[in-house]
């Protein structure tokens, strides 16, 4: 007998949402401990630790100079300084960082002291470092999403030159997977047999089968082949459904297990959403069509994450928002390592 899905006839009420946060910068990543506190990766190259009573503090290795309105072709298209993107949790708490900005993967500490893990890959620069990933057996991988400078130009492009590495902590690494137009979030199913991801400029989920040595076979597309919009960030439930918001058209989908597309929240503008697509298929799209998508709740929608103490909260990230938008889901997400072990 198959389960009813909880997503099925479910939407996100408006009303109901909280704002957990405030005057965060690029609030990118988010990651949910057992307690209930929420880091968020911040542009001021840290992560902003907020408690559960809604306190909050800037995890980072020097406090930054205040710099006044944030410069969105200097530091979010030309990727200038530390933009701190992906985060997970090492077993000791540490953090590991996918650094979008200075092109490689570092450590912090919960206490800000940070050390570059490395930058290169096979004696070349990395590239666009998103998101690391850590699964049960304590493997680490990381999506590279572009070597184009800046990245905005890989989308008209359709460069598939995005990768997937696995790599120990002292910094040793090798490409698994490559070939991918956009790589960005990574996640692994209930069992860990399949590594899921997201090929943002492509506008796709595509899925890799994970083999003993953690290296990555037998790729496949998971559900449309083309998504209404550009994918970011991913989570699973319990159910097995896989939520996705699409950045820049500002929807919060669902892929069931059925393959059927839900929609789960809709912040879209559709007059800046029509002329962004209009623009994508003519590969004609500018930082400024980009910019002028943006959502009220949170604008261009980035990752999402489960958190609470059933796993029943979710967090909505964001790369222009200043707050983390949170609601009640009908089901609980899929436990993350880092939540089951901290």
């Amino acid at each position: 007998m198959t389960r009813n899905n909880p997503l099925k006839g479910w939407q996100v009420d408006r009303a109901a949402i909280r704002h957990v946060g405030h005057d965060l910068q690029r609030p990118e990543c988010v990651l949910a401990e057992r307690d209930g506190t929420v880091w968020v990766a911040d542009a001021r190259g840290g992560a902003m630790r907020i408690a559960p009573d809604g306190s909050q503090h800037l995890v980072v290795p020097r406090q930054p100079a205040d710099t006044g309105e944030i410069d969105f072709q200097a530091r979010y298209v030309q990727s200038q300084g530390s933009l701190p993107n992906g985060m997970t949790f090492l077993a000791n708490g540490d953090f590991l960082i996918a650094n979008w900005g200075t092109d490689s993967v570092e450590v912090m500490t919960r206490e800000g002291q940070v050390r570059r893990l490395f930058d290169r890959i096979d004696g070349q620069p990395l590239g666009k470092s998103n998101f690391p990933l850590r699964d049960r057996k304590g493997r680490l991988y990381l999506t590279v999403t572009t070597r184009m400078q800046p990245w905005t130009g890989s989308i008209n492009a359709r460069a598939a030159d995005g990768y997937i590495a696995l790599f120990d902590q002292q910094g040793n690494a090798r490409i698994v997977a490559d070939g991918f137009e956009g790589t960005n979030e990574i996640r692994m199913d209930a069992n860990e047999e399949w590594l899921y991801v997201v090929e943002s400029n492509a506008r796709r989920i595509s899925r890799l089968r994970v083999q003993p040595d953690g290296s990555l076979t037998h790729r496949e597309i998971y559900g449309p082949s083309k998504l209404e919009g550009f994918p970011d960030g991913m989570a699973f439930d319990a159910f097995g459904n896989l939520w996705i918001t699409l950045v820049m058209t500002d929807k919060l989908i669902a892929i069931t297990p059925d393959g059927e597309v839900l929609t789960l929240l809709d912040d879209s503008n559709p007059e800046a959403t029509k002329r962004l697509n209009e623009h994508f298929e003519a590969r004609t799209l500018t930082p400024e069509i980009m910019g002028a998508t943006a959502g009220t709740l949170a604008p261009w929608m980035a990752s999402l994450t489960f958190g609470g103490t059933d796993l029943q909260t979710v967090y909505i990230g964001s790369l222009r928002g200043l707050t983390l938008p949170s609601f009640r889901a009908p089901v609980a997400g899929l436990p993350l390592i880092h939540w089951s072990e901290r």
